[in-house]
């Protein structure tokens, strides 16, 4: 049966891969991206599909593309929130938070809710982890702090692993909400850029991407996490079963989520 499966950060690496693949395969596809121009490719290329555009480190953009959506689509069976950022000139938001920790952990958080009631008890949100996680800053969540790259990124997906597994026990019926490390080191510009490497085939990432997706492995995945790395569901980082880390890892985000979302 076809889904309509709406995949941010689209427009490149393992997001346009997956996309380009499930196309293929029959189901609709919604893509979002924050180049105009590559969007409007993505779009073309995938047979008008349909496109929106936002700056994920712009809360009020986030809103309004959650919006957008509801008032286009009756029904996200899957929602896949691939964008994230590591490296970038400039680290601190407009809003004076880091543009690691909004990109990759409040932006897909605030959409998942928002979207939540066009996603069916059947459906799935698929969220991309990493390898690399670690315990998060609270005050560095909240404000900028200047830090490093690959701290602020593994953080991040601490971040985002976290509340997976949180919104999946708020939500026992569905939708299953999993994180997913796609594979470490991928051929993406994410790993060119910070590691100046090629990285491996983009297609490890794409697949599981779509296995998560779609295969009824995941069936009763909801709140667990999938390393592509050893390619089986595995404990994340020892901090996501910190009951207080965890407490004030969520209290932080919906404090800062309910500042734009209320």
């Amino acid at each position: 049966m076809s889904k309509t499966i709406l995949i941010t950060g689209a427009t490149d690496g393992i997001g346009l891969l997956a996309a380009r693949k499930l196309a293929e395969a029959g189901h609709h596809i919604v893509v979002h991206g924050r180049n105009k121009d590559r969007l409007a490719s993505v779009s073309q290329q995938l047979d008008g599909a349909p496109a929106y555009l936002a700056d994920f480190s712009d809360m009020a953009e986030v809103t309004a593309m959650a919006e957008a959506v509801i008032g286009a689509h009756k029904q996200i069976d899957v929602l896949i929130n691939n964008a994230g950022i590591l490296k970038t000139a400039e680290t601190e938001t407009r809003a004076g938070r880091d543009i690691r920790f909004d990109v990759n952990m409040l932006a897909p958080y605030i959409l998942t809710r928002l979207l939540l009631p066009v996603i069916p008890a059947a459906g799935r949100v698929i969220n991309l982890s990493s390898a690399a996680q670690a315990p998060v800053d609270i005050a560095a969540m909240m404000r900028f702090q200047p830090m490093p790259d690959m701290s602020a990124y593994a953080q991040s997906k601490l971040a985002i692993t976290i509340w997976s597994q949180e919104l999946a026990r708020q939500l026992p019926d569905g939708p299953v909400m999993v994180a997913v490390n796609p594979g470490s080191l991928l051929a993406t510009k994410m790993v060119k850029e910070g590691f100046g490497i090629d990285g491996k085939d983009l297609n490890i990432g794409a697949d599981i991407l779509i296995r998560a997706a779609l295969s009824a492995e995941f069936d009763k995945a909801g709140g667990r996490y999938f390393d592509n790395d050893s390619g089986q569901f595995a404990p994340p980082h020892e901090a996501a079963e910190d009951t207080a880390h965890v407490t004030a890892v969520m209290d932080g985000l919906r404090a800062l989520a309910d500042e734009v979302i209320g």
